[in-house]
């Protein structure tokens, strides 16, 4: 009887590894706060925690002989195309030049609030650009983190219930 081999999706491992480097980042800063540590010395200790923490799981992973299934959703459904090229020229900003008096203090309330409007509208902009930006390096981050996982859980059958070979490859 073949025994039943065990897979983690990797969508969970993704998730568990940002939550891990979450807690990392708050263990790093709230032990700091009574310390003054530099800002290399709080990442090397960021680093070695995460670095630990990747090297059990790896270790444990390649001893017990698990699998990893891609459950990520694909993205290809966006077109490819250059969208800065399409959108044209920014237009000159024309000049304006009323007198003082009444006419000049009312026109200068106009485009205030009409700059007011435009700068909300280009915050907004930025903030899409922003959280867009962040969803496309977070997917990459996946990508190259499933890989790597993927090629050195391939050693499976290598390592199965060996733990000196297991902790070899993961040093690797």
């Amino acid at each position: 009887m073949k025994a039943k081999e065990t897979y983690l999706k990797g969508k969970s491992v993704f998730t568990i590894s940002l939550i891990v480097i979450g807690i990392t980042i708050l263990t790093v800063y709230l032990s700091g706060i009574n310390y003054n540590r530099t800002i290399t010395s709080n990442l090397y200790l960021s680093l070695g925690i995460i670095g630990i923490c990747l090297f059990i799981f790896m270790t444990y992973g390649l001893y017990k002989g698990v699998g990893l299934v891609d459950n990520f959703p694909k993205y290809k459904d966006f077109k490819s195309g250059d969208i800065i090229s399409s959108s044209g020229e920014l237009p000159g900003m024309p000049s304006v030049d009323i007198g003082e008096g009444i006419g000049g203090i009312l026109l200068s309330i106009i485009l205030w609030i009409a700059m007011t409007i435009f700068f909300v509208i280009v915050l907004i902009m930025l903030e899409a650009i922003f959280w867009f930006s962040l969803f496309v390096i977070l997917t990459m981050l996946y990508w190259v983190f499933f890989r790597a996982l993927k090629l050195v859980f391939s050693k499976v059958n290598e390592t199965k219930g060996n733990i000196g070979t297991s902790m070899i490859y993961t040093l690797g």
